[in-house]
């Protein structure tokens, strides 16, 4: 059964279908620089860390007040688990009845921030997939945050030594028995194939991951069978970079400009509605850099595309996925 914490929402026949709920990602909010593009005007102007902590908290406060109630970050994000901890002691110090309310809080393991706040390093994350790094790291987590639900190995490829590292495995099942959903998220052209192999493995004869976070938006759809499986199977599905790093608002493609003309609305609205109606997605991350970019995001619940439509936006939009992450590669971090 899927763990309590991921509740799956139905509706009525009656009713419009399912709809994903939504997650605020914390990728762009706790370093000075990201791919994400865009979203340069959202972010205070003062790139201090004092300054994106305060903004994190901003962040965080409006989307718990427009019904938000997950949240994820990850030990790479420069210093958003930190910025998170942060601001929830501050709103359980003023409120004793805050964790009862509390959004979820998902993190990843698996990338080492070296970027050390500077807009200009030339590099940002170094990948480490090792059963040290992973004891590390989650030490690292829990001081951070005060509540841990979900923790999810960061950026799992084929190429990964955790699939064939027995003593990972068992520390990541122990942590699974003591309480803490254990997933992974995926990246590249090969996502399909990376879910459905993570999905078999096996610890002391349990299903070790319960949770998976994928790529999926109208330029990139390639991994929607392998979440259709892992649904299907009871994994929570999380789904990131709908809005393709941004890609699909600053330069959408005419057949999304349509769509959001038909709909009166906004092309990152249509594009997120396509998404959050997938019928295996439970929760879909939102990137937002700043308040009025949420609010925006958040206007995806009022536009509900048809099902023919929707495919149809689908299979116009999808390019080779090959394609598509040689182009996320050569996106610049600023």
């Amino acid at each position: 059964m899927p763990d309590p914490i991921f509740d799956r929402p139905t509706t009525p026949a009656s009713r419009r279908p399912r709809r994903a709920r939504w997650a605020l990602g914390t990728a762009v909010l706790g370093r000075p620089a990201y791919i994400n593009t865009g979203s340069a005007g959202q972010l205070p102007a003062d790139r201090s860390v004092d300054s994106y902590r305060a903004h994190t908290a901003l962040m965080l406060d409006a989307a718990v007040a427009a019904g938000v109630d997950w949240v994820d970050t990850a030990r790479s994000y420069g210093r958003a688990e930190e910025f998170v901890g942060d601001w929830w002691r501050a709103r359980s110090a003023a409120d004793p009845s805050f964790p009862e309310r509390a959004p979820t809080i998902s993190s990843k393991w698996g990338y080492r921030y070296v970027g050390d706040w500077d807009m200009q390093a030339a590099v940002h994350e170094v990948k480490d997939h090792s059963l040290a790094h992973f004891r590390a790291q989650l030490a690292l987590t829990r001081a951070c945050l005060p509540r841990l639900n979900l923790y999810q190995v960061h950026s799992l490829t084929l190429d990964s030594p955790l699939f064939d590292d027995q003593d990972l495995l068992q520390a990541l099942g122990e942590l699974r028995d003591a309480g803490v959903a254990i997933g992974f998220s995926s990246s590249g052209a090969q996502q399909g194939e990376i879910i459905r192999r993570a999905m078999e493995i096996d610890v002391d004869g349990a299903r070790l991951f319960s949770a998976v976070q994928a790529t999926w938006n109208l330029l990139e759809p390639s991994a929607g069978p392998a979440l259709r499986e892992a649904s299907r199977r009871e994994l929570t599905v999380i789904v990131k970079e709908s809005l393709a790093n941004g890609r699909l608002v600053i330069d959408p493609p005419a057949a999304l400009r349509a769509a959001a003309d038909r709909h009166g609305a906004a092309v990152d609205a249509v594009a997120l509605a396509a998404v959050a109606q997938q019928p295996w997605a439970d929760r879909v991350l939102l990137g937002a850099a700043g308040i009025d970019q949420l609010h925006a995001n958040l206007r995806a619940d009022a536009v509900e595309l048809d099902p023919d439509e929707l495919t149809s936006l689908v299979a116009e939009l999808a390019i080779d996925p090959a394609d598509y992450w040689q182009d996320r590669s050569a996106l610049s971090w600023h």
